[in-house]
């Protein structure tokens, strides 16, 4: 998996997965994700600010280099929400 060479947790994912199977906490992330943009998904201060809300939402601490490792992560992936190969290869990553 991609996200393990950046030092990501498998335990850390594992732990996100199962939480997403809570329609109401899937429903808060999604509807957090909505207005998401590619420029966002560049932008440092912005997925920063993301993840922070995110982690708040999933009820997981996480330490500031857990942090910096899902930032350099998302900002090297040059995700772009609204092209669907991109969002089949994220899915694909952590199924």
């Amino acid at each position: 998996m991609s996200y393990q060479l950046y030092g990501i947790d498998p335990a850390l994912i594992e732990r996100v997965k199962f939480k997403l199977r809570n329609p109401a906490i899937k429903e808060r992330l999604i509807m957090l994700l909505q207005s998401v943009t590619k420029a966002d998904l560049q932008n440092r201060m912005k997925v920063t600010q993301l993840i922070g809300i995110a982690s708040g939402i999933l009820g997981e601490n996480l330490t500031n280099f857990q942090a910096n490792q899902i930032l350099e992560f998302i900002l090297s992936q040059k995700i772009d929400p609204s092209n669907t190969f991109h969002l089949i290869k994220l899915w694909t990553m952590f199924r």
